[in-house]
C-alpha cells in the first residue's frame, strides 16, 4: 500500500469517488476501500452524512457492512486456530456480526460484576450440588437471568451482550453466562451438547451431575438423558453426556442464528452466517 493511498486527504478523495456513475472507476474505488479494510470506516460514514445521493448512501452502507464483514470472517478465522479459543471472545466475534462495535472488554466487565456477585455468596468447601445451588440462587434469582420462552428462535438470543442487558436468552447463551461464572469460580462446569437442549455438566474425578440453565439451574442425571435420549428415538452418543469444546459452543450459535434468519426470511443473513459457519466448522455444508 502506498503512503499516497494511507495520506488522509487521499483517503476521502477516495471515498467522494463513488458518486461516479462510471462502473469500471465505481468498481476501482470499491475494490481500493475493501483493500483498506476498517481504517476506511470513518471517512465512509463521514461521506454518508455530507451526501443527499441515495445511490450514493446505499453504496457507501453495503461497503460499510463488507468492510466488516470481512474483518469478522478474519477474526473468526484468527480466533478458531487460537489454542485457547476464549469463549466470550468468541461469543463477542460473533455478536459484532449485529453489533460490529461491539467491545470484548466492555462484555468482560459485566462478567466481573456477575462474578462478583456470586463470589461474595460461593463457599469453595462445600458439596458441589450446594455449590451450583449458590450459583443458581445469584444468577436466576437475584440477577434474575430467565429463559427467553415468548421470542426463543429471535437472534437477540445469540448475541451475549443483549442477553446480559435483557437477561434473557435462549439454552446456550444462558449456560455460557453461567459456565464462564462458574469456571471462574474454579468450579469444573463445561458444556453438553444435546439434541434439540444445550445443557452443562459437572464433571470432577467420580462426580458428574447435569445442569438445565434454561430451566433455573435444574440438576439431572445421567439417566435423565438416557430417557431424555429414548424420547427423541436416537441412539445414545457420547457427546451428549460428556463436555464439548468451546468452538462446539460458537458453531451451535451460528446454526442457531440461520434457523433465526430463516425464519424471519433474511436470506443474505443467512448465507452470511453460513460462512462463519463454514469457517469454525469442517463438516458445515
Amino acid at each position: 500500500m502506498s503512503d499516497e493511498i494511507l495520506d488522509k486527504n487521499n483517503l476521502k478523495a477516495l471515498v467522494s469517488l463513488l458518486s461516479d456513475d462510471d462502473r469500471e472507476v465505481l468498481s476501482h474505488v470499491q475494490e481500493k476501500i475493501l483493500a483498506l479494510g476498517e481504517t476506511m470506516i470513518p471517512y465512509l460514514e463521514q461521506e454518508w452524512e455530507s451526501t443527499f445521493n441515495p445511490n450514493v448512501q446505499k453504496r457507501i452502507v453495503d461497503l460499510i457492512h463488507t468492510v466488516q464483514f470481512e474483518s469478522l470472517k478474519r477474526k473468526l478465522e484468527n480466533w478458531k486456530n487460537d489454542p485457547n479459543q476464549d469463549l466470550l471472545e468468541g461469543m463477542q466475534i460473533v455478536a459484532t456480526f449485529l453489533y460490529p462495535d461491539l467491545e470484548l472488554s466492555k462484555l468482560k466487565q459485566e462478567f466481573e460484576q456477575i462474578y462478583y456477585e456470586a463470589w461474595l455468596d460461593f463457599k469453595p468447601d462445600i458439596d458441589p450440588y450446594d455449590q451450583v445451588r449458590t450459583i443458581n440462587n445469584v444468577i436466576f434469582n437475584r440477577l434474575k437471568f430467565s429463559a427467553n420462552t415468548k421470542n426463543f428462535h429471535s437472534a437477540s438470543n445469540s448475541m451475549m451482550n443483549v442477553v446480559l442487558e435483557t437477561k434473557k436468552g435462549n439454552p446456550i447463551t444462558l449456560c455460557v453466562v453461567y459456565m464462564l461464572v462458574a469456571q471462574k469460580l474454579g468450579l469444573p462446569i463445561y458444556g453438553v451438547n444435546l439434541p434439540n437442549l444445550f445443557i452443562l455438566t459437572y464433571k470432577q474425578d467420580d462426580v458428574q451431575f447435569y445442569i438445565n440453565a434454561f430451566n433455573k439451574g435444574l440438576i439431572f442425571t445421567k439417566s435423565d438423558i438416557d430417557n431424555y435420549i429414548s424420547h427423541l428415538n436416537l441412539t445414545p452418543n457420547d457427546i451428549y453426556f460428556q463436555p464439548c469444546e468451546n468452538i462446539d459452543i460458537v458453531t451451535r450459535v451460528l446454526r442457531n442464528l440461520i434457523v433465526a434468519f430463516e425464519k424471519i426470511s433474511e436470506t443474505d443473513k443467512v448465507k452470511e452466517i453460513k460462512e462463519l459457519l463454514q469457517i469454525v466448522d469442517n463438516h458445515a455444508a
